[in-house]
């Protein structure tokens, strides 16, 4: 895969006008866009087909968290965008993420990538207590890692210091899209677990999450040409 293609850039707005001339700027220098609650929310399925009007793939991050014939029904809506990736809670438990599963395989060889969100980057191990969990985040993330493995998931949504372990449990082939990338010179916001996008990609990540450091930036295809020569450096 080349560096560029690791790159799935956040659309943290609701404007859909700045997404798209977003998304038409970058498109040939980033691997994809992740369109996420804020700007679904707001413009629904009709606004995801205006702004990726260019056919660009895109991670379809909405987090279906519910019982399994919820989650079956949410997918099988979603997958009418043709996204490239889809995600689901790995705490909703393993009967919701086999029955994730089994709808995506309905498309065949057509079908999205299918990840299970562990454990948010916003969190640190003085909030686990706090949601109930008496683990520390590691051990949760990598618990939830392999229930997501053995329900038939293709890979985690995990932060940068997860990554070691899950790959080292999961093996070379389970997808790892790793939010809470933030470059050197860039401000940390409100993600808690970060580091670099190359650290990242040194770690094992196969994909890469970056919002603002992007999309805040004056030029962002400077900004992403930037990342990416940052990536290609051997």
């Amino acid at each position: 895969m080349k560096p560029n293609e690791r790159i799935l850039v956040a659309l943290d707005t609701t404007d859909k006008k700045r997404a798209k001339k977003l998304i038409t700027g970058l498109n040939g220098h980033i691997g994809g866009v992740k369109i996420g609650k804020e700007f679904f929310t707001a413009n629904g399925p009709q606004g995801v087909r205006y702004v990726l009007s260019e056919g660009q793939p895109f991670f379809l991050d909405l987090k279906f968290h519910d019982i399994p014939n919820t989650v079956i029904g949410a997918l099988r809506s979603a997958m009418k965008l043709k996204p490239s990736i889809v995600n689901v809670h790995a705490s909703g438990g393993a009967a919701m993420l086999r029955a994730a599963a089994q709808t995506v395989s309905e498309l065949g060889l057509s079908r999205p990538l299918l990840i299970a969100v562990t454990i948010l980057t916003s969190l640190e191990d003085t909030d686990m207590a706090d949601i109930g969990f008496s683990s520390i985040i590691t051990d949760q993330v990598l618990r939830l890692a392999k229930l997501a493995q053995k329900c038939g998931l293709d890979g985690v949504v995990c932060s940068p210091h997860e990554i070691k372990a899950i790959r080292d449990a999961c093996g070379s082939d389970f997808k790892l899209i790793v939010p809470g990338i933030r470059p050197g010179w860039a401000t940390h916001g409100d993600q808690r677990r970060i580091t670099t996008p190359r650290q990242a990609i040194d770690r094992g990540a196969d994909y890469i999450v970056i919002g603002r450091p992007i999309t805040d930036h004056d030029k962002p295809v400077d900004a992403a040409k930037r990342i990416v020569e940052e990536l290609s450096v051997v």
